[in-house]
């Protein structure tokens, strides 16, 4: 991979990560619920999960989608039903009766943040594209390219959306700021959705993107 390639690649992984999405709304969230420093679970989370996802699309996981067009179309339940879940979850995470529910709340773990990336939509079509246009050959070099450029900037992103966060938290020094930005959140996250009902009545995005990772491929 030449130099001007990957300067392009690692400013496409940075655009698609920095750029507001489901995994950035809830780490801020997080940041401004719980703090910097439990969130950090949340974020390794993020920036280990969604290189995995890259690498596995890479190998060869989209000719599922191919092969069982089924697929897409549980996965796109799965998406909306566990977002709709996150959304409720962030839009009660702040206790009536506290200002902070740094104490009783719980942010994601890990496990959880790594295991979203298989349902969330914007992780989906940024491995999809990335994959299509910088691994087109799906040579195993290219891919892990791909992968290490998402998660270098993943740190960035991560670090920067609990930042501001966390920032926020001395201005929802009350329980009624709390509750209103975390339900501002969580409408936020709903509108996330909008992008993937629109897509589910025109063509399933994993097969457009399929023929032009075939038309790169050749």
């Amino acid at each position: 991979m030449t130099f001007e390639i990957l300067t392009a690649l690692v400013a496409f992984c940075f655009v698609g990560v920095i750029t507001p999405g489901p995994n950035n709304l809830m780490l801020m969230a997080s940041g401004a619920n719980f703090g910097f420093r439990r969130t950090v679970p949340h974020m390794f989370g993020v920036g280990l999960g969604m290189p995995i996802l890259v690498t596995l699309v890479g190998i060869g996981i989209i000719r599922v989608f191919e092969a069982f067009p089924i697929v897409q179309t549980v996965l796109t339940v799965l998406s909306v039903a566990y977002l709709l879940f996150l959304a409720w979850k962030i839009g009660n995470a702040a206790p009536p009766a506290q200002s902070m529910a740094e104490e009783t709340g719980t942010p994601l773990t890990f496990l959880q943040a790594a295991a979203f990336q298989w349902v969330n939509p914007k992780a989906w079509f940024m491995a999809l594209s990335a994959i299509t246009l910088y691994a087109g050959g799906r040579e195993p070099t290219a891919i892990l390219w791909v992968a290490g450029a998402y998660c270098a900037v993943s740190i960035i992103s991560t670090t920067s959306w609990v930042a501001l966060g966390q920032q926020m938290r001395r201005f929802l020094d009350t329980p009624i700021r709390l509750r209103m930005f975390n339900w501002t959140m969580a409408a936020l996250l709903v509108a996330t959705l909008i992008p993937v009902l629109w897509a589910s009545n025109d063509k399933p995005a994993a097969t457009e993107i399929s023929n032009d990772f075939d038309a790169t491929a050749h």
